[in-house]
């Protein structure tokens, strides 16, 4: 029994070093063991196969980077699929209470989203950006249309078109703002795009409208994407892993999430692994604490595709056939684009399952109702690091009998400590007589050696669903606790916490049974400081849960060893 133990033990501290070794290689750039960069691949060819139609979106997404620096504030260079004389772009800034929304007027889409109300963690003077278009990142929403095979192009989001002059700041006083951007005759469509941006909202309206200018019908689709870049988002911990990259849901296959190196591997024409039609659903580009997502209405015919761009460029989408449209005839179609926060319980009201993309991982079912119950906590006490607090509490008390019996074994455990290691000593040359005598000593003191291991492990699920709800949650994002902690979701800028955690490990290590082997004792005492070392560059919030529930164990686990005698053993 106790070689298993120590086989177990020595499992699980070669797992952490490991994973401490790898977390260092990715923080100094260097690549994962366990996810390492994939191999610079050539742009997608314009036209290859697909399984969902995608190839028809106009694969040169964006221009390259370096036309981008090169220009500086002015709109891109024009790829090379684009004509020559395309016109000189126009960026217009449309600013409300939450948004600085930059477009371009070439394509008429969003080419630089700010958030005004979300402070970047990294640098306090500049607020969170999503969508950019900058030599470092690239993340955009891009629409247009396509066209019947064999006629000519539809505009597209690379199409020059011309923005119709308005106001650019929401008015005091105004809950919305419209944009408007119209195109000239593109193989014989006008198209329009308007957006709407509403007061305190992170939706956007955009309605698209298509005029057939020409002699003869038109069969156009209209297609929306997220287009990004495969990089993590800048400031992300190397120390633990959340989710980048582009999600699909649909009302059969429900949400996937699909990763960026998964794409690179679909060969041509190989059928992505989630949903590619439907008349309901949505397409986002998921990262920590934020996304975007375009969702169309209920029962209307769509495609969902992602495809590989450009070399490290990945696109998600959906395409909505529009039918046919009679010369002289027009059409509108009605969308919306949501670009902010995770912020659940508003997701869920806007699109069925839109809630998913904030990323609970394996433990969603635990998860929702525990981010449910922390958000009541909050509503009474007013402070999310109390809510954290008064979460964990209430999680101990509902595990008070499990954890009782726990500590309770581990108690007979240590009472017994002195006999197993005196019984070690006399038949150390004698190891299987050595564990039969030990077997008895614990049938006769009716101890489980491994009682105090079950009970942990039952709970132990709902521990770690809440480390994901704590992770996860944007609301943790610049929430004060007290004093010095200023921001629940970033590291404690004094270590006070972490060496806070480190304390209590070592004192519980203390007050749970001396193990009879010698290595294994050291074990005991070396782990907690592995495992502590990692907090120090762990959120606040995550720290303040782990030494919360600490702090209970070591109570719950001091009164049952003074009760049943064996403190101090």
């Amino acid at each position: 029994m106790n070689d298993i133990r120590r086989t177990l033990l020595w499992v699980v501290f070669s797992m952490s070093l490991v994973l401490l070794w790898d977390g260092w290689n990715k923080h100094n750039g260097e690549p994962s063991l366990f996810s390492p960069k994939p191999a610079a691949t050539k742009a997608a060819p314009q036209g290859a196969a697909d399984a969902t139609g995608a190839a028809s979106v106009p694969s040169n997404a964006v221009p390259p980077a370096t036309a981008v620096a090169a220009q500086g504030a002015t709109a891109a260079a024009a790829p090379p699929a684009a004509p020559a004389a395309a016109p000189r772009a126009e960026l217009v800034t449309i600013t409300t209470d939450v948004f600085a929304f930059t477009f371009d007027s070439n394509g008429g889409d969003p080419v630089k989203v700010e958030l005004l109300q979300e402070v970047d963690q990294n640098d306090p003077s500049r607020k969170v950006v999503i969508f950019d278009r900058s030599p470092h990142r690239v993340y955009l929403a891009q629409t247009g249309l396509i066209g019947a095979p064999g006629t000519a192009p539809l505009p597209t989001h690379l199409t020059p078109m011309q923005w119709v002059p308005g106001p650019r700041e929401m008015a005091a006083g105004s809950d919305s703002l419209q944009v408007r951007f119209e195109s000239a005759d593109v193989g014989g469509a006008r198209l329009v795009k308007t957006y709407t941006f509403k007061r305190g909202s992170y939706v956007v309206d955009v309605k698209l409208e298509v005029e057939n200018v020409s002699a003869q019908p038109i069969t156009p689709q209209i297609y929306f994407q997220l287009v990004r870049d495969g990089n993590a988002p800048e400031g992300e911990s190397s120390f633990y892993f959340t989710f980048t990259g582009p999600a699909v849901y649909d009302s059969v296959d429900k949400f996937k999430k699909i990763a960026f190196k998964d794409i690179d591997k679909r060969a041509p024409g190989e059928k992505p692994d989630h949903a590619t039609s439907g008349d309901t659903g949505w397409v986002a580009m998921v990262q920590h604490y934020f996304a975007s997502a375009w969702l169309l209405p209920e029962h209307v015919k769509r495609e969902f595709f992602t495809r590989k761009v450009d070399t490290n460029l990945y696109a998600v989408g959906m395409l909505v056939p529009l039918g046919t449209i009679d010369a002289g005839a027009s059409k509108t179609f009605d969308s919306t684009l949501f670009v902010g926060p995770q912020e659940e319980n508003k997701l869920s009201q806007l699109a069925p399952g839109l809630e998913l993309v904030k990323d609970y991982g394996w433990f969603t079912i635990l998860a929702k109702p525990l981010f449910w119950l922390l958000t009541q906590l909050h509503a009474v006490l007013g402070n999310w690091g109390w809510a954290i607090v008064a979460l964990v509490v209430l999680l101990k008390i509902a595990f008070y009998p499990l954890n009782a019996k726990a500590y309770a074994s581990m108690a007979k455990m240590k009472a017994i400590n002195p006999r197993v290691m005196a019984l070690r000593e006399r038949l150390k040359d004698k190891p299987q007589q050595m564990q039969q005598e030990m077997m008895r000593i614990y049938r006769e003191e009716k101890v489980n050696p491994l009682g105090g291991c079950l009970p942990i492990f039952v709970q132990m699920p709902f521990f770690i669903a809440l480390y994901w709800v704590l992770l996860s949650s944007v609301e943790m994002r610049n929430a004060p606790w007290i004093l010095w902690i200023h921001d629940l979701s970033a590291r404690d800028p004094y270590f006070i916490l972490p060496l806070l955690m480190t304390a209590s490990s070592l004192l519980q290590t203390w007050l749970n049974p001396t193990p009879p082997d010698p290595v294994q004792a050291k074990m005991m005492w070396i782990m907690p400081l592995v495992f502590s070392a990692m907090f120090f560059v762990f959120p606040a919030g995550l720290v303040l849960y782990w030494l919360t529930n600490n702090i209970l164990s070591i109570a719950q686990q001091y009164m049952i060893n003074k009760r049943l005698g064996v403190l101090g053993k």
